[in-house]
């Protein structure tokens, strides 16, 4: 299943219409699922009842956009607290929190993210990163 620029528009259109945020779309398949994951945000946080919302107004669409030829089962929910970031926005969401940096030299940072600009983050204690020297960035909670 392939989901298009102009279907991510409309889903994310749909989904601020309700008074949420798009996180992310991703399509996966387990043990011969296709599974449509869908990633929303609300401050202060995303109940089961919001997922249950957004999932009850995007099925009918879907059914309409992908036709009855795609078999696919669809997840919304949060992002989770310990989170994926791949885009600009989903840094500047994360400032306050703490993340796990890999760079590309194959090191990993830690710490509180203190700032984000177009080509950089800055972590606590002054430590910059630039944007395209990441390779996977994430939000960890210590529990």
């Amino acid at each position: 299943m392939i989901i298009n620029d102009d279907l991510e528009s409309k889903i994310e259109n749909l989904i601020k219409s309700l008074g949420y945020e798009l996180y992310s779309i991703e399509t996966l398949r387990e043990n011969e699922n296709e599974i449509l994951r869908i990633s929303i945000t609300n401050k202060p946080q995303v109940s089961l009842d919001d997922c249950t919302q957004v999932s009850l107004a995007i099925s009918p669409m879907l059914d309409v956009e992908l036709g009855n030829d795609n078999k696919y089962f669809l997840e919304v929910s949060s992002p989770g607290i310990e989170r994926t970031l791949k885009t600009h926005s989903h840094y500047k969401g994360a400032i306050g929190e703490m993340v796990s940096i890999k760079t590309n030299d194959k090191k990993t940072h830690k710490g509180k993210l203190v700032g984000v600009d177009l080509e950089s983050l800055e972590l606590e204690g002054g430590i910059k990163i630039q944007i395209s020297e990441i390779k996977k960035a994430q939000t960890f909670f210590i529990w």
